[in-house]
């Protein structure tokens, strides 16, 4: 049995958050975006959708070069943390334009491949038996520094936008250092021996590996769109009953929550399984996706109730469909195995972004606040794979 130190976890987890604070900032600073660039009425997908794109792009090289699994995942994680930082702050500095404001965007996603994945990945190398409960802590650290930018916009401790994306960048870059400097690589990991062609057939060959990825991408087509969301069916509410809220501070405890579940449900995962947690998490944000135009009809308090609901919900199935997608794959490839998964997922979340900002915007009957009903269609794609992997089938 390893003797792996006591700081090692909460140390991963620390970096993760960091690191994965850069992915919303654009959205929480996109009220100053839109005014100072004059972006268009589709802007919170089109900012969510650059870095969405970037990370693909990033996830799809770091997979086809095998990088977290031929080089060392700490020092790449930290690599991927500079330059993330860097193209993030870039924004305050040479976005004029759209164009620039997408690009940087961009960037910044593209090394955000090299955090969040190969973060699981130096988990993994971590911890051999209890992967689901760490992973756990360290999905929930990806929650909250999701929602972190949106607390450094709410209106009782309002920072300007460029300094949001300086204490980002800083944030991110301090995570990487302390990866490189007090967590190095775990005694688990297994070192590829080069470049290999057929990585990712050999991946995708695994019967379970294939079902628990079907089941995560299901859960793709919802989570981020949902994220990226919060702030305008809050908004959309707030409007529609003439109330005054406080946007980015609920926006944050909404999404933040998720941080509560994701502990919670890697705690489940050593009794039920990962695969009963992924799969119970799925079929209830599935149901908050189809009840969702009620929400505009109901009391304030239900309604933001019910609200905490689908955001405790809608993010704890990640940690185990990665616990299940490491345990599944081939131990030289599971960095690998992680980022391509990660790559699929992320191109889903793009397309659903897309399609979800348009019909919002539009005046058909499946427009405003009935557009959160399409989100339902992740848990029925994802749901059958996840029971044909419980059953053994």
């Amino acid at each position: 049995m390893t003797n792996r130190p006591n700081h090692i976890l909460p140390l991963i987890v620390l970096s993760q958050f960091a690191g994965t604070s850069l992915w919303f900032v654009g959205n929480a600073v996109l009220p100053e975006l839109r005014q100072s660039l004059h972006l268009s009425q589709y802007a919170v997908s089109h900012v969510t959708s650059a870095v969405m794109l970037g990370f693909i792009a990033g996830t799809l090289s770091f997979a086809f070069l095998s990088l977290a699994d031929r080089y060392s995942p700490v020092k790449l994680f930290f690599l991927s943390s500079l330059l993330g930082a860097l193209c993030n702050s870039s924004v305050a500095w040479f976005a004029k334009d759209a164009s620039s404001l997408f690009a940087l965007r961009f960037l910044t996603g593209f090394f955000l491949a090299g955090i969040y994945p190969v973060g699981m990945k130096i988990a993994a190398d971590w911890y051999e038996k209890g992967l689901g409960k760490a992973l756990g802590f360290l999905l929930g650290a990806l929650v909250l520094g999701t929602a972190f930018p949106h607390l450094l916009k709410n209106r009782d401790f309002e920072l300007p936008w460029k300094s949001v994306l300086y204490c980002t960048s800083l944030f991110a870059l301090c995570g990487g250092l302390l990866m490189l400097f007090f967590v190095g690589d775990g005694p688990y990991r297994k070192r590829s021996g080069g470049f290999q062609w057929n990585a990712i057939p050999q991946i995708f060959s695994s019967k379970k590996w294939r079902q628990a990825a079907f089941g995560y991408f299901g859960h793709m087509w919802e989570l981020y769109t949902f994220w990226g969301f919060v702030p305008l069916i809050i908004e959309l509410y707030s409007k529609q009953h003439n109330l005054s809220i406080n946007i980015p501070l609920l926006s944050f405890l909404v999404i933040s929550c998720g941080l509560l579940t994701c502990i919670a449900g890697g705690y489940l995962s050593q009794k039920w399984g990962s695969a009963k947690v992924a799969s119970l998490a799925l079929f209830i944000s599935g149901l908050c996706c189809w009840i969702s135009p009620l929400l505009f009809q109901l009391p304030v308090f239900v309604f933001i109730g019910l609200l905490f609901i689908w955001g405790l919900t809608v993010c704890p199935d990640s940690p185990q469909f990665s616990t299940l997608v490491a345990q599944h794959a081939p131990e030289h490839l599971r960095g690998t195995a992680l980022t391509i998964y990660n790559s699929i997922g992320f191109s889903i979340s793009v397309l659903s972004l897309i399609v979800i900002d348009h019909v919002f915007h539009s005046t058909g009957f499946f427009g405003g606040r009935n557009s959160f009903l399409w989100l339902g269609f992740g848990a029925i794609a994802g749901l059958p794979s996840m029971i044909n992997l419980i059953k053994g089938k």
